[in-house]
């Protein structure tokens, strides 16, 4: 085994447990944002501008989250599927501003997907037809260049190779997120 290897297996195996969590958690948000009827259905706390704020009674606890669709699907050829953005908080669970990017499609297996922001680049890693961020200490500032941007474009490449990519306004941002902060506490 080489140095430090033991530590990497363990990030990584405390990583895929992390992402089968987000998996689960992105397409239980998936479905409630399509408005299929589950047992604890969203309510809305209002449309701000090109985002949505929405909360609901989780099982340890209220959880709220934004939501936007993109304004632009690139290529325009393809069939997308839903596509959606989220940024979720969770008091209960313990978390606060989680990025979560979910197509109608699954990406190249162990691909990336970049989110840009006014130029400023964060890098998110793929499961099936979800994606988050690599770095789940950078959430905090990718929500402060989303609200601080005016647009976002989210990059990746499909199973089957398609470069695409979705842009979106970041117009009522702030205030979609200001409002699950004070609901969600």
């Amino acid at each position: 085994m080489l140095p430090g290897q033991a530590a990497h297996d363990k990030q990584q195996m405390e990583r895929e447990g992390k992402m089968k969590t987000r998996i689960l958690l992105s397409a239980a948000l998936f479905v409630v944002s399509t408005g299929a009827v589950l047992a604890q259905s969203p309510s809305s706390l209002g449309k701000f501008n090109d985002w949505s704020a929405w909360s609901y009674a989780g099982n340890k606890g209220k959880v709220c989250y934004i939501h936007s669709s993109p304004s632009e699907l690139v290529p325009s050829s393809l069939r997308h599927g839903d596509v959606s953005f989220f940024i979720r908080t969770s008091p209960s669970e313990g978390i606060s501003n989680e990025a979560n990017f979910v197509v109608g499609y699954p990406f190249k297996e162990n691909s990336t997907v970049t989110v840009d922001i006014d130029g400023q680049k964060f890098t998110m890693f793929t499961q099936e037809d979800s994606a988050w961020l690599l770095n789940a200490a950078e959430e905090p500032k990718l929500l402060a260049a989303m609200k601080a941007g005016k647009k976002m474009s989210v990059s990746g490449t499909s199973r089957r190779g398609n470069a695409t990519s979705y842009s979106y306004s970041l117009s009522g941002v702030t205030a979609a997120s200001n409002k699950i902060i004070t609901e969600c506490k």
